[in-house]
């Protein structure tokens, strides 16, 4: 039987309205708005296996597997797991029977591992456009040299761990005296440095642990990992609906951005 389908009838089964459905998410932090939820009952779209578990539990469905009709599916728009899937939500069914706590703990490490995987994904993407740009006849008598990049994103926002693992690759940039200072690249992610650097840009990075007040740089603070411009007593947003990190003693300097690669 179609998710969707299967969707709908448990909802109206347990005789919640789509509204209900869509509080009960956003209250344990998911983005689901009503429009969402119709897409996931019509078929148009489908939730992923967290939301998916979270809806079985809403709406007392004790046997996921039979509930939904689990066999080897080929249809497309039909629920497909895998042996492997199958023991790992059986496990978390388990969990969460009898560990609050135990349930919280895989909820943080799916969302950070989650959180790391579109990383991945949208660096490895961008990467292949720029290889692909480096292609093209008109770029193709330019001078390059090879510089380490990270798919570890410096933060505009809410700030993330910089440099935990090896660079993601290298990448090759103009080799021109403007650049000659520039050690690394890195991405971006957020929106607090806009409209000067955009969420998804490539910033050029030169290595220094100083910069100067007005300069923007790459800091670690309380181990996180920012793009900020650098004040007297804190680092400085420059889209002001956005707030500024208070400087404190674990403060670091990692690097002073010289451009965004364009």
């Amino acid at each position: 039987m179609k998710i969707g389908n299967v969707l709908r009838e448990s909802r109206l089964q347990s005789k919640k309205s789509v509204k209900e459905v869509s509080d009960f998410l956003t209250k344990r932090g998911y983005k689901a708005s009503e429009k969402t939820i119709y897409s996931w009952e019509s078929g148009n779209s489908k939730p992923d296996i967290d939301i998916f578990m979270r809806l079985c539990e809403l709406y007392g469905i004790k046997d996921v597997l039979n509930a939904f009709g689990y066999r080897e599916h080929t249809e497309e728009d039909e629920l497909q797991l895998s042996s492997k899937e199958t023991e790992i939500i059986e496990k978390y069914r388990f969990i969460t029977n009898y560990s609050i706590e135990g349930a919280v703990t895989i909820d943080t490490i799916l969302d950070k591992e989650c959180t790391v995987a579109h990383e991945l994904q949208r660096q490895k993407e961008y990467i292949a456009k720029l290889e692909a740009l480096s292609k093209e006849p008109h770029n193709q008598n330019i001078k390059t040299r090879w510089i380490n990049y990270y798919y570890r994103l410096a933060s505009a926002g809410t700030g993330q761990i910089l440099f935990d693992s090896p660079p993601t690759r290298r990448i090759e940039i103009p080799d021109i005296p403007e650049y000659k200072n520039v050690d690394y690249a890195i991405g971006v992610n957020g929106n607090s440095m806009e409209p000067t650097f955009q969420d998804n840009d490539t910033l050029l990075v030169g290595m220094t642990d100083t910069v100067e007040r007005g300069e923007v740089g790459i800091f670690l603070v309380d181990g996180d990992c920012y793009v900020k411009q650098r004040g007297t007593e804190e680092l400085i947003s420059i889209n002001q609906d956005c707030p500024n990190i208070p400087l404190n003693e674990s403060a670091r300097c990692m690097g002073k951005v010289i451009d965004k690669l364009r």
